[in-house]
C-alpha cells in the first residue's frame, strides 16, 4: 500500500525511477499513457524498430511533441524528457536506467534482450510472456543471482491471478483453481490470420483493420495466449497444468466455485491446484451471461465448518455444497497499470510474480494436416497454436515449445490436433534461444519439477 509514497520519496529527491521501454506496441502504448502521469518515473528512452510507428504511438497515448523531443539517451536525463531510438541496447547498457520494459512479444528477442538486461545489472519487467514461458524459470534465476529483479507484468492477467494465489495461500486456504476468462469454442483452434475476421466482427467493431495486427490477435482467439498465460502462472505459483491442458469450461462469474473444482465433487478438474480457463460462448456459440471474459479468478477452500460459513455469510460466492469458494477480478488494463511492477521491482526490490519451477509447457499443435518441408509460422499463424501441456509430460515426450516453432521446417507429415516434436522439425541447435531452453531444461528437469 506504500509504492505511491516510495515514489513521492523518489520524485521530491529528484531521483525518479528511471525505465527503459522496448517495444511501442499495443501494451507499450498503454503504459505510455500512464507512465507521463506517475510521480517517481521518467521514461528515458523507448525502443522500437519503427520509430516513427514508435512517436505516433506516444502522439495517441497523449504526450506533446516536445516531451519526446530528446536527442540522446544523455540528453533525456539533463531535461527530464524522453528519447526515440530503434536501438534497443542502448537503453540496457546506459548505466543510469534502473528498469527495462520488455514488450517486443517476440520470445527469441526477449530472451535475448532480458538476459542482456541481467548482465547491465537492470531489474526487467517481461510484458513478453511468451518469452517467459521458454525460458523463464532460467531467466528469472539469472536475475535472482545478478541480484536485479526478473518480474512478470502487473496488469497483464498472469500477475493479477499470481497475487490472488498469493493471497488464498496468505490467508490460509488451499487453491482449488486459478485462472481467468476468455472467449473460446473448440473451432476456434483452428483459426488463422485470415480467417480471424470472421471470429473478431461477431464482438469488437474494428473500423481499421490495418490498426491491429490479425495473428498477434489470432494468438488470443485460437487458444494459444490462454495457454501461454496459464503456464506462466503455474511456473510462478506452482500449480499445475492438467494432462490434457485447457478444458475451457463455459462459465458465469458467480459460478466459479462451481465449476472449477475437481470432478469427484461435480465439477471440469481432474484435481485441486490447477489452472483452468474459462469461456464466455457455451458451445452452442450463445453467450454466456454475466461472464468473467476480461476476468481473472480463483477458486478456494477452508478446512474447517466455520470458515465455509463465513463464505456464505461474507459473499464470497461458495458452490452448492459450501466446501469451495470464489473470488474474482472482473477486468485487467494491461499497461495502464503496468506502473505497479516497475515500481514494485525498482522500490521494493519484489517482483509481482516470478516463475519458480517449470510445472507447465506450451507445446506446438497442428491447426490442420501439415506437409514435410512447410515453415512453421508460430504463434498465432496458419500451422499451429499452444496447447498447455505439463512440463514432465512435455520433456519426457520431446514437444517442441511453442516459442520454438517459428521459421523452422518440418521433417515429417503431422496430423490435425498432434503435439509437435523436437524431432518433427530442423533445428539450429546453435540458435541462441534454443541454447537457453536447452539449459532450462537441464536445470528445471524432470527431477527439479515440483511435486504435487
Amino acid at each position: 500500500m506504500n509504492l505511491h509514497r516510495m515514489l513521492l520519496e523518489r520524485q521530491v529527491a529528484g531521483r525518479p525511477v528511471t525505465i527503459g521501454l522496448i517495444g511501442a506496441g499495443k501494451f507499450g502504448q498503454m503504459f505510455l499513457s500512464q507512465v507521463r502521469t506517475t510521480d517517481g518515473m521518467h521514461l528515458v528512452g523507448v525502443a522500437d524498430l519503427n520509430t516513427t510507428r514508435a512517436r505516433s504511438q506516444l502522439t495517441i497515448a497523449g504526450w506533446p511533441e516536445a516531451q519526446y523531443g530528446a536527442t540522446s539517451l544523455d540528453d533525456a536525463l539533463k531535461t527530464r524528457k524522453t528519447f526515440v531510438t530503434d536501438n534497443a541496447e542502448s537503453l540496457i547498457t546506459h548505466p543510469a536506467v534502473e528498469v527495462i520494459v520488455e514488450a517486443t512479444g517476440d520470445p527469441k528477442t526477449g530472451i535475448r534482450l532480458c538476459l542482456k538486461s541481467i548482465e547491465n545489472g537492470k531489474h526487467i519487467v517481461m510484458v513478453n510472456v511468451e518469452a517467459d514461458v521458454v525460458a523463464g524459470p532460467l531467466l528469472a534465476r539469472k536475475a535472482k543471482q545478478a541480484g536485479v529483479v526478473y518480474s512478470l507484468a502487473w496488469g497483464d492477467q498472469p500477475a493479477l491471478i499470481c497475487e490472488h494465489v498469493d493471497w488464498v495461500r496468505s490467508c490460509g486456504f488451499r487453491v482449488v483453481a486459478a485462472g481467468k476468462g476468455t472467449r473460446y469454442h473448440p473451432t476456434y483452434h483452428q483459426s488463422t490470420p485470415d480467417t480471424v475476421w470472421d471470429i473478431l466482427d461477431k464482438y469488437l467493431k474494428i473500423k481499421d483493420r490495418k490498426s491491429i495486427n490479425p495473428k498477434m490477435f489470432n494468438s488470443f482467439v485460437d487458444g494459444t495466449k490462454s495457454g501461454i498465460e496459464m503456464t506462466a502462472v503455474c511456473n510462478a505459483t506452482g500449480l499445475h497444468a492438467q494432462s490434457e491442458g485447457l478444458s475451457f469450461p463455459p462459465a458465469s462469474r458467480f459460478e466459479h466455485a462451481e465449476i472449477c473444482k475437481p470432478r469427484a465433487d461435480g465439477g471440469v478438474l481432474e484435481k485441486a491446484g490447477v489452472t483452468e480457463v474459462t469461456s464466455s460462448l457455451y458451445r452452442d456459440g450463445s453467450d454466456v451471461p454475466h461472464n468473467l471474459v476480461m476476468g481473472t479468478y480463483v477458486v478456494f477452500e477452508a478446512d474447517s465448518d466455520y470458515a465455509r460459513r463465513c463464505f456464505v455469510e461474507y459473499n464470497t460466492l461458495p458452490d452448492k455444497s459450501g466446501k469451495y469458494a470464489a473470488l474474482y477480478r472482473p477486468t485487467h488494463m494491461i499497461g495502464l497499470e503496468l506502473g505497479v511492477s516497475v515500481a514494485s521491482a525498482a522500490l521494493r526490490k519484489e517482483p509481482t510474480g516470478s516463475p519458480i519451477v517449470f510445472n507447465s509447457d506450451v507445446v506446438a499443435t497442428a491447426k490442420r494436416n501439415l506437409k514435410a518441408g512447410e515453415m512453421l509460422d508460430g504463434e498465432g499463424g496458419f500451422c499451429v497454436w499452444g496447447k498447455q501441456t505439463p512440463a514432465e509430460r512435455s520433456l519426457e515426450q520431446g514437444f517442441l515449445p511453442l516459442g520454438l516453432a517459428h521459421n523452422v521446417k518440418l521433417k515429417r507429415d503431422i496430423a490435425v490436433g498432434e503435439r509437435l516434436k523436437w524431432s518433427d522439425v530442423e533445428v539450429d541447435v546453435e540458435d541462441s534461444a534454443v541454447k537457453v531452453r536447452r539449459e532450462m531444461e537441464a536445470a528445471f528437469g524432470r527431477r527439479n519439477v515440483a511435486a504435487a
